[in-house]
């Protein structure tokens, strides 16, 4: 039986419309994801600086950069309205920032530490962690494949990190627990994406992320900017913003498994941001390290997109 000619063109049609929808979502999140690394490369310079070269307390500097951002959110709040606050998922939102919280105070006390090329390398051990996490918390099957591809990422981190040799601190294993506590967040905003709008993921994360770093920062002994630390939290607090809503717009646009490989930007872009502003220039075995990881990643996110196509 043959199709009606005016339906099989509104089919077409609707094909056609539908493709170049899924593809303009799809170039949309890709660049979302590009621009949130740059900011964040950006921010990463801006946060070792103030520990660094200006010696800021670590748990104080977490503190002022997300105090600042809320305050520039606050705008963003007001034009979202209070609806912007409500979820049915109160619990869920906690956990999350709890998690974060905990990993931006790891991270920024590795950044105090360590260079940015290392820092970075490390951190993107978190898309292990979280295959790890949806294995034992959430149930999912995971095959030889993908423990296979961990193992190698978590082998690339190894040789970064060079545990067995005299320059080793225990600082360097900061940016590891960091993306330990960032994965555990990231399973929980993966599933809140699709039952939540992008503003009110972010704005729970900045009202949250305050208090809990200020307590942290009390216990560790508080400290106050002034002059060029001052502006600099400034900065780091519109950077926070910017690249914490281009990151939670490119998941809300596109696939977490399409996105993913272009976060993994974020090395080259930081390796150049350190050299730019401190020279740092990574050693020899840091490429072969970072290659393993970023080919483990790569291709745990070719798999899993190969895996839901089947599925659908």
């Amino acid at each position: 039986m043959q199709s009606d000619p005016p339906n099989a063109a509104k089919a077409a049609s609707f094909n056609q419309n539908s493709l170049a929808v899924s593809q303009s979502r799809a170039f949309a999140g890709a660049a979302f994801m590009v621009l949130g690394g740059v900011a964040f490369s950006l921010l990463n310079v801006v946060t070792q600086w103030l520990t660094m070269e200006l010696a800021f307390p670590s748990a104080s500097t977490a503190f002022w950069q997300y105090a600042f951002a809320f305050l520039f959110s606050l705008p963003f709040l007001r034009k979202a309205g209070l609806s912007a606050m409500r979820t049915n998922y109160p619990w869920r939102h906690v956990v999350r920032v709890v998690f974060a919280a905990l990993g931006v105070e790891a991270w920024v006390s590795g950044l105090a530490s360590v260079p940015i090329w290392q820092a970075i390398a490390l951190v993107m051990t978190s898309p292990f962690f979280i295959i790890l996490g949806a294995r034992l918390f959430l149930g999912e099957r995971v095959g030889p494949v993908r423990w296979a591809a961990t193992a190698v990422g978590f082998a690339g981190a190894m040789i970064i990190l060079q545990p067995w040799s005299d320059s080793f601190t225990w600082a360097a294993l900061l940016p590891v627990l960091s993306a330990l506590l960032w994965g555990a967040s990231s399973l929980i905003t993966k599933s809140l994406t699709g039952i939540e709008k992008p503003e009110t993921i972010t704005v729970w994360l900045l009202v949250l992320l305050t208090p809990i770093n200020g307590g942290l920062a009390l216990a560790a002994g508080f400290a106050v900017p002034t002059g060029a630390a001052l502006a600099l939290f400034l900065l780091a607090g519109l950077l926070t913003v910017v690249a914490q809503y281009l990151l939670t717009l490119a998941y809300a646009s596109a696939d977490a498994a399409y996105v993913q490989p272009f976060d993994d930007l974020k090395l080259p872009l930081n390796v150049l941001a350190g050299w730019l502003f401190f020279g740092y220039a990574p050693a020899g075995y840091f490429w072969l390290g970072a290659a393993l990881i970023l080919g483990s990643s790569l291709f745990i996110m070719r798999n899993e997109m190969r895996r839901e196509r089947e599925v659908a």
